[in-house]
């Protein structure tokens, strides 16, 4: 007996053990291995990073930088404004950084163009003249860079020009560089602009029949060879850089099967870090899935129990969750295999009337997260009345109190009708509802007596034997 108690037992464990497997939450795929001393993949939609090498280690970013630059010059020009090239921004460049649009001090270009020239050709010089447009100056442009990029929670990076070229102390991480690129991608002309494969300048002073430029992306170049290793279709925008001391550095974005990817490549070598760039993205794409925050969660905005932030206390019918917060995780695995925490610690940029960031975690991993707001009070506009013509309709409010008036004790007497009839309905309830308890507890004990050989008849004459002994019990009690 208990050797069959023992194996009872080992086969009880070992079940458990399976049906805890199977019901564990997916593990953290492994990421690809990359060439590149630094780099990383992160779900556009989401901000979650996804896999990478060391990007929390600072490189020189080189031209990648310009996104930052086209991210500045969207939010603070028009695509039709005028650009004029000064004789600074031609020539505050390295002497052997060339003049790739081949300017001349007074052209003048559309921002449009001048952002064709900077994310398609990477013209250093394109970039000095949109800073100096937006900002006024190189160095006031500078400013504006690494304000926007600790706006957007970039804490290990710094810049010292627009162009990217090298500077004493211009460095990203490939993290920051994401969160940059995150916002940059958010713009839907920079995506365009970007992923054009050619486009023509209108007449300059040294280009009098215009200019026709050429995409040098390898990702987007698609040069009818369906057997490129580099031609990647999902890409839909990013930018090239190198120098000397940067090597090759990438930013690529992608959309594939319904999901948007970021990859940042950081001190690459030629043609591998393109291949680089596809490997993480290609692992974003096979291993992850989004959940849109505000279509799962209801822990802040639904009940009655206050929402505490940092002091304050808020009511959930007052709070909503921003509709496009999402977090990424693992294929199989499912909204509530995640932990949360409101935190206030967020970037400066962020939605109106904001309370509190819902962070997001899964396995110790940040994977997203959703802002959550207070929704906003709609107050009824109305347009003050002159006084006269306020005085006849105060005169018909009047009236019409008058005619619709109502003696309050028929109000009373109609509560007092109302409460009886739903005290009526509700003993009449209650008796039916005795009596259908009565009659299942007679059949019950018919049944057992059935089963013990008491007869229909026999059954009857007991009932109304007992029910007799009660009957002159209840008389005694009342002598």
């Amino acid at each position: 007996m208990k050797c069959f108690l023992k194996k009872l037992l080992c086969w009880t464990l070992i079940s458990n053990c399976f049906l805890m497997t199977a019901y564990a939450a997916p593990a953290w795929p492994a990421g690809p291995d990359i060439q590149a001393e630094a780099g990383v993949v992160i779900d556009m939609d989401s901000g979650a990073i996804l896999g990478g090498k060391a990007y929390d280690t600072p490189y020189p970013p080189a031209s990648i930088t310009k996104l930052l630059t086209a991210l500045l010059v969207m939010e603070h020009s028009k695509l039709d404004d005028v650009v004029t090239f000064s004789s600074s921004a031609i020539n505050n460049v390295e002497s052997d950084s060339g003049n790739k649009l081949n300017v001349a001090e007074g052209d003048n270009l559309s921002v449009e163009d001048c952002l064709y020239s900077l994310l398609v050709h990477s013209c250093n010089q394109a970039a000095n003249a949109l800073a100096e447009h937006v900002a006024g100056s190189q160095e006031a442009f500078v400013k504006m860079m690494n304000d926007k990029a600790a706006a957007l929670g970039c804490k290990d990076s710094h810049f010292d020009n627009p162009s990217g070229l090298n500077g004493d102390t211009q460095y990203v991480t490939a993290r920051d560089m994401a969160a940059i690129s995150r916002a940059a991608f958010a713009e839907p002309d920079i995506i365009r602009i970007s992923a054009a494969l050619t486009h023509t300048f209108p007449p300059t002073i040294n280009n009098p029949d215009g200019l026709t430029i050429y995409a040098e992306n390898k990702l987007i170049l698609n040069t009818n060879d369906s057997s490129s290793q580099y031609y990647y279709p999902p890409v839909k925008g990013g930018k090239t850089g190198y120098l000397l001391k940067a090597g090759n550095t990438l930013v690529t974005y992608a959309e594939k099967d319904g999901k948007r990817m970021i990859s940042v490549i950081l001190k690459g070598s030629p043609g591998q870090y393109y291949l680089d760039s596809k490997a993480l993205l290609e692992y974003g794409f096979a291993h992850f899935t989004n959940f849109n925050v505000a279509e799962n969660e209801t822990a802040y905005t639904e009940g009655e129990t206050a929402v505490e932030v940092a002091g304050k206390s808020y009511l959930p019918a007052d709070l909503k969750i921003d509709p496009s917060g999402a977090v990424t995780l693992p294929e199989g695995a499912v909204f509530a295999d995640t932990e949360h925490t409101l935190t206030t610690d967020f970037p400066d940029e962020h939605p109106e009337r904001s309370v509190a960031f819902i962070q997001y975690t899964y396995d110790g991993r940040k994977v997203g997260g959703a802002y959550l707001t207070q929704k906003e009070v709609q107050e009824p506009v109305t347009e003050p009345a002159t006084q006269e013509e306020t005085k006849p309709e105060a005169d018909d409010k009047k009236e019409d109190v008058k005619k619709f008036s109502i003696n309050p004790f028929l109000i009373i007497a109609l509560v007092v009708i109302a409460a009886a009839a739903g005290g009526g309905a509700y003993l009449s309830y209650s008796r039916k509802k005795e009596e259908q308890q009565r009659a299942l507890r007679r059949e019950q004990r018919r049944r057992r007596l059935r089963e013990e050989g008491v007869t229909e008849e026999e059954f009857d004459r007991l009932l109304k034997e007992r029910l007799g002994d009660r009957s002159k019990g209840n008389n005694r009690k009342k002598r």
